[in-house]
């Protein structure tokens, strides 16, 4: 039998190597580029969109920069869609809009980064309300769930609608997203 002809030394210190290279440390542009790379993800949206919403957050005049991109993101009817349980995920939120079967305010909304506003009620089209197999599988299905509908939009199920009862505030977000980071970096 052959043994091999590594020391027990060497297997040590490559392996002292190797957990040096696994903590590396995470820069302060690591950690901003990671912070901006999350939520994008989180609400599916590209580049050049999100620079679009972080300078519209920036232009407000009230409010600090980060809460505002916050709030301008949770207002996009594509994540409104999705808090109301009409959708299982962001993607399919987005889908349904750019389909048609949106509606807010009785107008069909074909743009996924349309805001809402305060007061705004948000519903299927009749189309879709026609469609069994949507409602059963993916809207009555997600809407038995006992996933608890942000305070600031009000759910209608047996309309199957929603209604915005005012703006998000930075408290009606549950995910860990420190907007710092995200402000920092495009800042530079």
């Amino acid at each position: 039998m052959k043994t091999n002809p590594k020391t027990q030394a060497d297997v040590n210190s490559s392996e002292n190597q190797s957990a040096k290279k696994a903590f590396k440390r995470v820069s302060e542009y690591g950690k901003q580029l990671a912070e901006k790379q999350k939520v994008k993800e989180m609400y599916g949206m590209r580049e050049k969109q999100f620079r679009r919403f972080y300078s519209m957050a920036v232009a407000s005049s009230q409010g600090a920069p980060g809460e505002n991109l916050l709030n301008l993101l949770e207002r996009r009817i594509d994540n409104v869609v999705f808090r109301l349980k009409m959708a299982t995920t962001r993607a399919q939120a987005r889908q349904m809009i750019v389909h048609g079967h949106v509606k807010v305010n009785g107008r069909k909304v074909t743009s996924p980064s349309y805001l809402v506003d305060v007061n705004d009620i948000i519903t299927l089209a009749e189309r879709t309300l026609k469609n069994s197999a949507l409602l059963e599988q993916v809207i009555d299905k997600r809407m038995s769930i006992g996933i608890k509908v942000p305070e600031w939009l009000e759910l209608v199920k047996k309309d199957r609608a929603g209604k915005v009862l005012r703006h998000p505030a930075r408290a009606d977000l549950q995910a860990p997203i420190e907007e710092y980071l995200i402000v920092e970096m495009y800042s530079k």
